[in-house]
């Protein structure tokens, strides 16, 4: 289906006031969130002071607070995500490996009473980690490549996936292990962002950061897994986050 030009300009227009608003509405929520950083630091002296806690040991606990809350802050709130279906994120299906549908994966899904099919490699695009939400592949090596909605400066990544504490099988040997991500411009030709590990021993989102030095903003991500945990027959990708900067005026000029 072809657009009309004019069609086509008002979409585009509409699409870059979303991406706009919703980093509005980010810059407004993160100021919103240092200044709660300060109401838990309060209330733990409080809960401190309340049990008769030492100054000493009162200091060193506020400060180890703070390093966790900063780190908690910086991970999951700080940081806008670009790879959010709701904000325009897209998946480039033709540049990305497909969907596993083998027997087992079938079988694992019914078991959990809500999937009955593979899902397609738009779901890591969605906040939702619920068990089975995630997007799978036969083996343990694909590539998924993200279109994004603005021109972007990659910073880091979050990848996330289900704890085996919820697993339904009591284990994640299908989780990503280690990956690769490149920045991808618009005559498709890719840049290496880092090569990394996701570990199941840590938490479920891991946040990793960009390891070379940027040519340029990219309108495409391209997230490609080497390795799983052991599983023979799938992988599982729950979510990948991209955080960066968009480029000023959609050029190539930083931030």
């Amino acid at each position: 289906m072809s657009w009309p030009r004019g069609a086509e300009q008002e979409l585009l227009g509409s699409s870059q006031a979303s991406v706009k608003q919703e980093m509005q509405d980010f810059n407004q929520k993160a100021v919103q969130v240092y200044a709660a950083r300060r109401n838990v630091l309060q209330i733990v002296r409080d809960v401190l002071e309340d049990h008769a806690v030492q100054e000493e040991q009162t200091q060193e606990i506020l400060q180890l607070t703070e390093v966790a809350v900063k780190k908690v802050l910086e991970n999951y709130v700080l940081m806008p995500d670009w790879a959010l279906e709701s904000t325009g994120a897209t998946i480039d299906e033709e540049r990305t490996s497909k969907s596993y549908g083998g027997k087992d994966m079938i079988t694992w899904m019914r078991s959990l009473f809500t999937f009955f099919f593979a899902n397609p490699p738009s779901t890591i695009l969605q906040p939702s980690i619920t068990p089975g939400n995630c997007w799978p592949f036969q083996g343990s090596q694909a590539h998924v490549v993200i279109r994004l909605p603005a021109h972007v400066w990659p910073t880091a990544f979050t990848v996330w996936h289900i704890s085996a504490a919820v697993s339904p099988s009591g284990e994640v040997s299908s989780a990503p292990r280690e990956f690769t991500v490149f920045g991808v411009d618009e005559a498709k030709a890719e840049t290496l962002l880092g090569t990394f590990t996701y570990d199941v021993h840590k938490e479920i989102a891991q946040t990793f950061h960009v390891q070379k030095e940027l040519p340029g903003p990219f309108s495409y991500i391209k997230f490609q897994v080497q390795s799983n945990w052991g599983n023979p027959e799938y992988t599982c990708v729950y979510r990948v986050q991209v955080h960066g900067k968009m480029a000023r005026n959609n050029n190539n000029c930083r931030p």
